[in-house]
């Protein structure tokens, strides 16, 4: 069994169209999306539609729910997050919007190394961040509370695996907006089979010149077509 997990696509659909070339490749049993379909990037619709069309299995991330349910920030979030969510919520149809209030909180899936479970930011909750770098006996605890040999998270934009224990722990970074220091679509493809489940952590190349391009054509905030070639904040 094979599995591809993508998160943060953000609205990238340079990146996600180059991704499904490259797990066209790969011989993928099933591809998992972790959320953020949309914000920052200019292409929101299109990616939708794209997830729609291929019928991978999604979850409800972050800005999917600020965008999908018209949460206001609450001084959590200002500047250039709000504007770009302000604006996706403006430009994505009805259907498009239906489509992300219809996703899960997150999922599991019954593999032969063990239990996957998975989920945007922590399991109940897509906008609270899972730390990855808790002491070992808190994720020792929640892989027994979860009843899990895999637990997979988004929501850094930074490709991660820690092993604890019998447990493996996921971050596979960002489709969209990955910010480990390179450009490209981050991707993470599971071998599960054996006694041991193995991971590969994978950089996907695009034209992220265009996706750049494509956010000053809308008058996005400059910065994120900046992180987009840079791979990197600031």
């Amino acid at each position: 069994m094979r599995l591809a997990i993508l998160s943060d696509i953000h609205g990238n659909i340079h990146a996600l169209t180059a991704v499904k070339r490259f797990l066209g490749e790969q011989a993928i049993s099933q591809v998992i999306v972790l959320g953020d379909l949309v914000g920052y990037g200019a292409s929101p619709g299109p990616v939708i539609d794209f997830i729609k069309r291929e019928g991978w299995t999604c979850g409800l991330g972050s800005s999917d729910a600020r965008v999908a349910f018209d949460l206001n920030s609450h001084g959590e979030r200002r500047g250039i997050s709000e504007t770009v969510l302000t604006w996706t919520r403006e430009t994505l149809s009805p259907e498009q919007l239906e489509f992300l209030r219809r996703l899960p909180a997150g999922g599991r899936v019954n593999t032969p190394v063990g239990r996957l479970r998975y989920f945007h930011g922590s399991p109940h909750n897509p906008e609270q961040r899972l730390d990855l770098m808790a002491q070992d006996r808190e994720l020792e605890a929640l892989a027994e509370q979860l009843g899990s040999r895999i637990v997979v998270a988004g929501g850094t934009h930074i490709p991660f695996i820690r092993h604890v224990a019998d447990t493996i722990f996921l971050d596979p970074g960002s489709v969209g907006l990955s910010l480990n220091h390179e450009p490209g679509a981050d991707v993470a493809i599971l071998e599960l089979q054996g006694l041991r489940p193995k991971i590969a952590l994978h950089k996907v190349s695009y034209d992220y010149h265009s996706a750049a391009f494509d956010i000053m054509a809308w008058s996005l905030p400059p910065v994120i077509a900046e992180v987009i070639k840079t791979g990197r904040m600031g």
